[in-house]
């Protein structure tokens, strides 16, 4: 294991490139994958080291939970061992930086050159449920409970999983969802939009694996102008999207007949 390896799995991450295909799973099961600054900071790192070949990403966690959240002990005044507490970001002149350096680590999964499936199971709270959200598809056991907790604890949603949420859900029923902090459950995160796919738990891992091939016999530069153009569709008139499709389809045919711009 090389060393940054080894640093991102003490982080509590793994990745694996198989191909066109990268994995990356939580890997600390009987914290039931407890995030933390490090495992951020990580999954960020992995986010720029992916080779350029990749075209799916596949996020995955071991044991019974997706993620419980942040780590608890970010809650206590001392905070996490060699991190800064929640004091110490109150205090600091440079707070704004020290979040958007979190978020970075939620950010890539939705590039325009990637398609991302969260196969997610059991718990996915908070942070857990923000980096769900941050993936571009998701598929989820039966057993799947959502839940965003920050407000109950004083706090917002601060992991860019606000925007995905209101995408999906709509703002009324993102606000109650995150105000009460309550749990969603399989069946309501099918029927409102959050989950893609619900499974039995022991065909969470097949169904994903089984929708990120389906997702590679696409061609590639086809699959980034769909992406594209249908996550420019909400911000667009139908005339605007029909130039856009036009535009795209036409960039399209150049390409697969060989003629230049």
């Amino acid at each position: 294991m090389s060393d940054q390896a080894a640093e991102w799995a003490e982080a509590g991450v793994r990745l694996e490139v198989e191909g066109e295909l990268a994995m990356v799973t939580l890997c600390r099961p009987e914290r039931r994958n407890a995030q933390s600054p490090a495992m951020w900071r990580a999954l960020a790192a992995i986010g720029r080291e992916l080779p350029g070949t990749v075209r799916v990403v596949l996020l995955r966690a071991e044991g019974v939970s997706f993620s419980a959240g942040l780590n608890r002990q970010a809650f206590t005044p001392e905070g996490i061992p060699g991190e800064l507490s929640f004091i110490e970001i109150a205090k600091s002149g440079d707070g704004d930086a020290v979040i958007a350096e979190y978020q970075e680590g939620f950010l890539w999964w939705r590039r325009p050159d990637l398609v991302s499936i969260a196969a997610v199971q059991g718990h996915a709270v908070g942070a857990g449920f923000q980096l769900a959200l941050s993936c571009d598809l998701r598929v989820v056991a039966e057993d799947v409970q959502f839940a965003m907790k920050e407000t109950a604890l004083g706090l917002v949603p601060d992991l860019t999983g606000t925007k995905p949420l209101v995408d999906l859900v709509g703002p009324a029923r993102a606000l109650e969802i995150c105000a009460t902090g309550r749990w969603v459950h399989a069946d309501e995160a099918a029927r409102v939009g959050l989950a893609n796919l619900v499974v039995p738990a022991e065909e969470l891992d097949a169904a994903a694996s089984d929708l990120a091939a389906a997702l590679l016999a696409s061609p590639r530069d086809a699959v980034i102008e769909t992406k594209a153009l249908l996550a420019g569709a909400p911000g667009r008139s139908l005339d605007e999207q029909r130039a856009a499709e036009r535009a795209a389809q036409l960039r399209r045919l150049r390409d697969l007949a060989g003629v230049g711009e």
